[in-house]
């Protein structure tokens, strides 16, 4: 039982310490880079305090392309999305679905999803920078980053305690986040960088209002 009650202390300790990191999301500009499988990746620019941001999002050789500035968010693609065109597209962020999170409210617009990955947490112990570990693939849930989907029989049971290793910098700052493949589920990485570089958003030419039947589309479950 001492064990077991040292591993959760640990286990809070060390998760707090990976909140603490992930502060600079609200307070300074910075890059993500998301890559799973290296089939999907994502490039995103967030500097939340002067309230601007772009992503380019890559999935099986397709093309999303996102820019937001202060509460005007564009959107632009080549999916064949039905009724909708491939032109830059200004969209209502009240319609749009809550878990693709296109907000600069605080702790509510960050490109990497770090907090679902935390908050699935199920061992932790920080050595030095280094952070090792389980998460639960199952809670991490979908949103902005890394998803996972359960397969046509569900998650395998190896997926509730999936390991993990995290890197902080000098300044405590999460600058990585690394899960690799393991129990049939694909491996995938989150990575800070460039910590208060300017963040120049261009707002996009020829836009049209985004159609009525993009919205039902965005969600990142279907």
């Amino acid at each position: 039982m001492p064990t077991v009650s040292a591993d959760a202390a640990t286990t809070a300790k060390t998760i707090e310490l990976l909140k603490a990191g992930t502060e600079f999301i609200d307070q300074t500009s910075f890059r993500v880079d998301v890559d799973i499988a290296s089939q999907v990746t994502t490039l995103s620019h967030a500097d939340n305090v002067n309230k601007r941001a772009d992503a380019t999002i890559s999935a099986f050789g397709r093309v999303i392309e996102i820019r937001m500035i202060d509460n005007e968010v564009y959107m632009k693609t080549d999916l064949d999305l039905p009724g909708v065109g491939h032109e830059w597209m200004n969209l209502d962020p009240a319609r749009v679905p809550s878990d693709f999170a296109v907000s600069f409210a605080p702790g509510k617009n960050d490109p990497g999803g770090s907090a679902r990955l935390i908050n699935a947490i199920v061992t932790a112990r920080a050595d030095g920078s280094q952070i090792t570990g389980t998460v639960d693939l199952t809670r991490v849930g979908a949103g902005n980053g890394i998803n996972f989907r359960p397969g046509p029989s569900g998650f395998p049971d190896g997926a509730r305690s999936n390991a993990f290793r995290a890197t902080l910098d000098a300044d405590g700052r999460l600058v990585s986040f690394m899960i690799p493949a393991a129990n049939g589920m694909p491996n995938a990485s989150l990575r800070y960088s460039d910590f208060g570089a300017g963040v120049d958003v261009v707002r996009p030419q020829g836009v049209v209002a985004a159609p009525d039947a993009l919205y039902p589309q965005l969600g990142l479950n279907g």
